[in-house]
């Protein structure tokens, strides 16, 4: 029997493989292929809120790994630990195929792991540009360690192929995440807010990640994000904290104790795609420097603001407001999303990240590929002609 491997490490990854999961467990029914669900990272940890319970498939191996982030040393430390459980995990279960998602410090251990396993990498969401994080260099790094390419966009797909990925290799087929909005998003406002203790009201949904890149000062930053929260009490902050990042830790730190004197600010470890993804719905706005905001909240036809650089070089729709860090940059930019005319011109935005079919195909190329045997990670580099 072949088997092909899902990895997971955190809620945001899990979500956007969970449609592909489904869709790949169809092909177990013949007795002829296995797919194993790995958890890891911070799924596992209590900080993080235990979100392998939310995981709504079978899942087949956890493996628990560090997750403290609070200096270059922890994040490297974490890798190593990866690296090390990863190679003795895929040296045991020889798999035919790994699929990874993403741009995740760990993500990047396991693909190493991976390589030096000699196990195909099938990796999502290769391609994409987030300048103002280290999952900049780690996402290209392991497009080349990968040998099938499953990206969200055609600017993603040219740059994959630009890295010398030959073309017959790279797919598009668009973003999971707009699988999920059309199956997923499925409370009502009134469930979606009673599930969390709120009554009906005026409210936004807001992730804060640090932006890895350039460092920065964590505790000014936050600062200014409350600074902008304060000052539209009218509004409900509804806050999912941050990943475990370098600096993460302090965000949440700081989010938990600024939720004790701010009566309009509501923080969770996490909140579930489910859940998370009804609440965006029907929210006047997403604000934050979370990928989510640049993805799946123009499919929901409302604003989102995004916070200083952590997302930038991203392919954005016109339903984005981009805005500094400091407090009045943030204010200037939710009085514009509140505005009537900015929300009729969310309205007529057109997402560039499919039409909510990706997962059924990811999973038929992956499958295909597996049982043809049709795998060489020999590859040849593609040399762009001119």
């Amino acid at each position: 029997m072949k088997k092909i491997a899902v990895v997971t490490a955190t809620r945001a990854e899990y979500g956007l493989l969970a449609p592909v999961i489904r869709e790949l467990r169809k092909y177990e029914r013949g007795g002829g292929l296995g797919i194993e669900l790995i958890v890891t990272g911070t799924h596992l940890s209590d900080s993080y809120g235990m979100t392998v319970n939310e995981i709504d498939v079978r899942v087949d191996h956890r493996i628990p790994v560090s997750v403290q982030s609070n200096s270059e040393i922890d994040i490297s430390a974490n890798q190593a630990e990866v690296l090390t459980k990863f190679t003795e995990l895929f040296l045991e279960e020889q798999y035919n195929a790994v699929l990874l998602l993403g741009d995740r410090y760990e993500t990047l251990a396991i693909a190493i792991a991976a390589g030096n396993t000699r196990t195909p990498v099938f990796h999502l969401c290769g391609g994409d540009t987030t300048e103002g994080a280290l999952d900049e260099w780690i996402r290209h790094s392991i497009t080349k360690i990968s040998f099938l390419h499953f990206v969200t966009n055609e600017g993603s797909k040219k740059r994959v192929i630009q890295l010398g990925e030959a073309p017959k290799r790279v797919f598009n087929y668009g973003s999971t995440s707009i699988d999920n909005i059309m199956r997923v998003a499925d409370m009502s406002k009134t469930e979606a807010l009673a599930s969390i203790g709120l009554d009906d009201c005026r409210y936004a949904v807001c992730t804060y990640h640090p932006a890895t890149m350039k460092g920065g000062n964590v505790d000014k930053e936050i600062a200014e994000f409350l600074g902008a929260v304060k000052a539209y009490p009218e509004i409900r902050f509804i806050v999912t904290k941050s990943n475990a990042d370098q600096g993460g830790g302090r965000i949440n730190e700081l989010l938990d104790e600024a939720e004790g004197r701010i009566a309009h600010l509501h923080v969770f470890a996490s909140l579930g795609v489910r859940r998370y993804l009804s609440l965006m719905k029907y929210a006047e706005f997403v604000l934050g420097n979370s990928s989510s905001g640049i993805i799946e909240a123009p499919a929901f036809h409302i604003p989102s603001i995004n916070i200083g650089d952590r997302q930038k070089g991203r392919l954005q729709s016109k339903s984005i407001i981009n805005c500094g860090t400091a407090s009045d940059s943030i204010q200037h930019a939710i009085k514009k999303a509140m505005s009537a005319e900015y929300r009729e011109t969310c309205k007529r935005v057109v997402s560039p990240y499919g039409k909510g079919h990706a997962a059924e195909q990811i999973a038929r190329k992956t499958v295909e590929a597996v049982m043809n045997g049709d795998i060489n990670l020999q590859k040849k580099f593609y040399d762009l002609e001119g």
